[in-house]
């Protein structure tokens, strides 16, 4: 696992196991929050011992961005802490999150320890904010990658950690397209220092704008390709031959797992239009 410090208060963490998720801590003088747990618990262990052990903190809150696994399999190693999501990351996690995880346990040793720990404080699409010391985490309301996902703006640095609404390629297959390119339109406005992805590498100050318009570029690009193949009654798995390149995006980060999203988004959005067509 790889570690950034991004300033003495605020560390960031890379997963060398999967997809390169990212988890964030943010430390204030009573503890830390930490911000999304990774997938395997060898890697949250990481975190925690480098919190415990190496800077003297607890973490006392746990935000989670949404409830898909790769963010929240960590959330059991910190029972004392308290654990903040949307309200529907709560939902989910308590029905889809445990029929995923009894899935993936018979798959992987690495997880038989990992156990469902359920949001206790839940926030609504109004946010919330929590103040820390001298710091003031905004939780955002930002759907699209998934229903229920937040992302968390820190007030004084500038530094949004945007979960999985942010990304080096826009997935929309557990969420909705037009709630994406809403949710990344927010992004521009805010004058940020830094975009902490929830995949991939922290794109910095002059990146930002650029980063969003070829995210939103995507979208529409994916939007039109497969609004056409559905008009010229193409069967779904022709949305295979819709490839990433002809919108706008390139295969090669995320070790080229943006391929496989990319396909994921195209059948998704297929399966969408035509549920709608008459």
């Amino acid at each position: 696992m790889l570690r950034e410090r991004v300033s003495d208060d605020i560390h960031i963490f890379y997963s060398d196991l999967y997809a390169q998720v990212t988890a964030g801590a943010v430390i204030y003088p009573e503890g830390a929050v930490l911000i999304d747990t990774l997938a395997f618990p060898s890697e949250t262990r990481q975190i925690k011992d480098f919190l415990e052990r190496r800077l003297g903190v607890e973490v006392r809150y746990i935000i989670n961005t949404h409830y898909h696994a790769d963010h929240t399999n960590g959330n059991c190693l910190f029972p004392r802490a308290h654990i903040i999501g949307h309200r529907l990351c709560r939902e989910r996690l308590d029905t889809v999150g445990r029929k995923g995880l009894a899935q993936a346990k018979q798959h992987s040793a690495d997880l038989a320890s990992v156990e469902v720990a359920l949001p206790d404080l839940l926030v609504s699409e109004a946010g919330a904010y929590l103040h820390l010391g001298k710091k003031t985490l905004q939780l955002i309301f930002t759907p699209g990658h998934s229903p229920d996902s937040v992302s968390v703006l820190l007030k004084e640095d500038r530094i949004l950690f945007a979960g999985d609404m942010m990304m080096p390629l826009p997935h929309i297959a557990d969420g909705d397209l037009d709630d994406m390119q809403r949710s990344l339109q927010l992004i521009p406005p805010l004058g940020l220092e830094n975009v902490v992805q929830g995949h991939g590498e922290v794109v910095l100050r002059g990146e930002i704008d650029d980063a969003v318009r070829s995210n939103l570029r995507y979208l529409e690009n994916l939007r039109k390709k497969v609004e056409q193949a559905v008009q010229r009654g193409k069967p779904r798995e022709a949305m295979r031959e819709i490839d990433i390149e002809s919108c706008g995006k390139s295969r090669i980060p995320l070790n080229g797992l943006v391929t496989q999203l990319h396909t994921a988004n195209c059948l998704a959005l297929y399966d969408k239009l035509t549920q709608r067509a008459p």
